[in-house]
């Protein structure tokens, strides 16, 4: 669960548009975790696969600790990262627990065509190759994604879907997701995350977007 974010910006965020992050926990072979931002918890056992609530948050530059969860020395990654103004943004923990890396990805802000809803492609399987992201009929939505690619936003009708996972270039399918319902007016991202051929296994993850409600 997330905890309120204690920070000394409160006059500051009065005066400009104060940003929101999530954090989502996404390393396959680590326990859950606790994340201080700044020495500030802002989450706190946080298990794999799982996502937080987002916060406002001041922008500026942010020191990212990530502890094992229950502890607080001996930090398993400490990162900065820059939060920039009016900035909507899921700060994700990926790779393995030997290597961990912090990659916050920011969520564009645009408008989504009439009856149309956005999606995009998140790869943070670190043993799995690039990939291809394609409809079973053989339509391709995204191509070539490597590890921590993060595609940009294509609109699609909003209807009910089954996507493939492929090694790109091959007809090697990873993964097989069936009925993703895909409401319109919104914004998801498909993140895929796991292991390909281990545990835990390659499966995809496709929260609502803060863009589709943060105004």
């Amino acid at each position: 669960m997330i905890s309120n974010f204690l920070y000394p910006y409160m006059q500051y965020i009065r005066q400009v548009r104060a940003s929101h992050i999530r954090v989502l926990h996404a390393s396959p072979d680590a326990p859950p975790v606790d994340v201080y931002a700044n020495n500030n918890l802002i989450a706190k056992n946080i298990p794999y696969k799982g996502f937080t609530s987002y916060i406002s948050v001041a922008p500026g530059n942010y020191l990212i600790s990530v502890f094992v969860s229950g502890t607080t020395k001996n930090p398993v990654l400490v990162k900065n990262i820059q939060i920039p103004n009016d900035t909507i943004a899921t700060v994700t923990a990926t790779g393995y627990i030997s290597d961990l890396d912090l990659l916050p990805i920011v969520e564009s802000v645009e408008p989504i065509p009439t009856n149309k809803t956005m999606i995009r492609f998140v790869h943070l399987s670190p043993n799995t190759p690039n990939v291809d992201i394609t409809l079973p009929n053989g339509t391709v939505l995204f191509e070539d994604v490597e590890y921590e690619e993060v595609t940009e936003y294509i609109p699609v009708p909003p209807e009910n879907y089954t996507i493939e996972v492929k090694v790109a270039e091959t007809e090697q399918t990873a993964l097989i997701v069936p009925n993703i319902n895909l409401r319109p007016n919104r914004f998801y991202s498909i993140y895929a995350v796991g292991f390909l051929d281990d545990k835990p296994p390659l499966q995809v993850l496709i929260p609502l977007d803060g863009n589709s409600y943060i105004k």
